[in-house]
């Protein structure tokens, strides 16, 4: 797998159809295909292309909830130890966890920021990616596809 991308936790409407980013607001499925890590526009229903792809999708914190601020940040913590677990017995090229303020809480890193991440599990690199959700007005789609696809060509295979 050459990148495994972590979602906070599933939404509500995530949670009752079992597709990843399923509210139609989001941006994670547009901004995987602007930033090249898809050939088109994957819906929901279709997160097991990914795996086609090198891909895989999973989330921080297993708990559905309306908004990621309705969880504790022991969720977030209990959520990075699972996490590491499955890193380290799926073993991905990448980590992308989509959401920096996630990614803070749950493996203690304060400061860290948008990008690459000094920290591994194992030989698995992690790269912390903006959220796209809606509620992310800082980041517009295509600011947020130049960013994922630095992470495409850092996980690309060497030529």
């Amino acid at each position: 797998m050459r990148v495994l991308f972590c979602g906070i936790n599933p939404g509500l409407l995530s949670a009752a159809t079992g597709h990843h980013f399923a509210r139609p607001g989001n941006r994670f499925w547009p901004v995987l295909h602007l930033s090249g890590f898809t050939p088109r526009r994957l819906a929901p229903a279709e997160q097991e292309e990914l795996l086609t792809y090198r891909l895989g999708i999973t989330n921080v914190v297993a708990r559905a909830t309306a908004r990621a601020d309705e969880l504790s940040a022991e969720e977030f913590r209990e959520g990075g130890r699972i996490l590491t677990a499955k890193v380290k017995l799926l073993r991905p090229q990448w980590l992308a966890v989509v959401g920096v303020t996630a990614y803070r809480t749950a493996f203690g890193e304060r400061k860290a920021q948008i990008g690459p991440q000094e920290r591994t599990i194992g030989s698995t690199r992690i790269w912390a990616l903006p959220n796209p959700s809606g509620l992310n007005a800082h980041w517009t789609a295509e600011t947020m596809a130049q960013e994922y696809a630095r992470l495409r060509e850092a996980a690309a295979p060497p030529d």
